[in-house]
């Protein structure tokens, strides 16, 4: 496999792509997937023209995510923007698409990414920011899948566990990403909550209820985030709210706890909160503790610093801080919420300046930059 080549072709590649009418994130998808295509197969067979073989492999795939995009927004046309609460009145095949991508033959963490890939609309990109991996590492298990599931029968669907787990990065990306599938994703949630008895269903339709209900207040006029404590809690929207609560307590009381349903009740004590300033954080740490025991996950840990910081103190939250990795994503910007909670606002303005470089999109990038800014300001007064 001659790699030089591979990467002397790409840029040529790209640009006959966008030439040929494909947008350019579409396009270095594309050229994405036919790279990893052409790492699989030239070794045993290499093309007479490998530049011709790049250019058609990528427009196919280009094509095939255009039609599939072109089906996910006429599927998500069929619904309002904001979902309707109770049971989903029309049924369409998307939900089996879901099932029967999370097949048996892959592994979990494949299936949600093949899911979200052909039937979610997400671009590998995306997709590897939700798995916190390379891009080039996430288009190589995706291709992987592919071919996994190219040569075996459909008549298997996957499991619940795998479905709940690509319907709730959907609405994370549709929640706080550039593609909006937050009402699509509950839309389906709901359909799988009418269709099987399953408290951890439930659990994760509170669960983007209640993070919805929200929706409204997470930005200002001019797109700017607004952190949770400064939302303007009348724009809430209760009804929704209340909708999420019943089905979570309902969950609940099952007594069969899993980490939707303990994420839910996390939203559901923000929820409740009539002001920030009146939020249960004592609670909140217990949850997260609870969180932390079903998933081992280092981002729970890190928003559990945050939850630590809030209901014992900045010093506690910085010392929970230490136990995690400084290369987790938002891990800089905990630390720098967390020094300025405790007074050191040098501090806080570089790490706010540090995280906004890394952010992962203009949004945090804009809203950490004026932290920073607001915090040198105070410093020169």
């Amino acid at each position: 496999m001659n790699e030089a080549l591979l990467r002397s072709l790409t840029p040529t590649v790209l640009g006959i792509l966008v030439r040929r009418g494909a947008d350019f994130a579409a396009a270095e998808d594309a050229v994405q997937d036919a790279l990893v295509e052409a790492v699989r197969v030239w070794p045993a067979d290499p093309p007479r023209d490998p530049k011709g073989w790049l250019i058609t492999v990528a427009w196919r795939r280009f094509l095939d995510t255009t039609r599939a995009d072109a089906a996910r927004r006429r599927r998500e046309d069929l619904v309002d923007d904001e979902p309707a609460p109770g049971p989903a009145p029309e049924v369409d095949d998307t939900l089996q698409l879901y099932f029967l991508c999370a097949h048996p033959s892959l592994t979990p963490s494949s299936a949600v990414a093949l899911t979200l890939r052909a039937v979610g609309g997400l671009t590998t990109r995306q997709i590897a920011d939700a798995y916190l991996v390379p891009e080039a590492t996430m288009a190589q298990r995706i291709s992987r899948a592919k071919r996994t599931v190219s040569a075996v029968r459909f008549d298997r669907p996957g499991d619940v566990a795998t479905v709940l787990r690509v319907l709730y990065l959907v609405f994370n990306e549709g929640y706080t990403g550039d593609v909006d599938l937050a009402a699509e994703a509950i839309r389906l949630t709901r359909q799988l909550a009418g269709a099987i008895d399953h408290p951890e269903v439930a659990g994760l339709l509170a669960l983007m209820l209640l993070h919805h209900a929200r929706r409204a207040s997470r930005t200002s006029p001019d797109g700017s985030l607004v952190p949770l404590a400064e939302q303007d809690r009348g724009r809430w929207d209760t009804a929704v709210i209340a909708e999420g609560v019943d089905i979570l307590q309902t969950a609940l009381a099952r007594d069969r706890l899993g980490e939707f349903q303990a994420q839910a009740a996390i939203a559901a004590l923000h929820a409740d909160a009539p002001t920030a300033e009146e939020t249960d954080w004592v609670q909140i740490v217990e949850w997260y503790d609870e969180l932390a025991r079903l998933t081992d996950s280092p981002v729970v840990r890190l928003n559990r610093a945050v939850a630590v910081g809030e209901a014992d103190g900045a010093r506690a939250g910085l010392a929970a801080l230490t136990a995690l990795d400084d290369a987790l994503p938002r891990h800089t910007a905990v630390a720098a919420y967390l020094h300025e909670r405790d007074g050191d606002l040098a501090t806080a303005a570089r790490l706010y300046a540090e995280a906004a470089h890394r952010a992962p999109n203009l949004a945090e990038r804009d809203h950490l930059t004026r932290q920073a800014a607001r915090l040198n300001t105070r410093r020169q007064r």
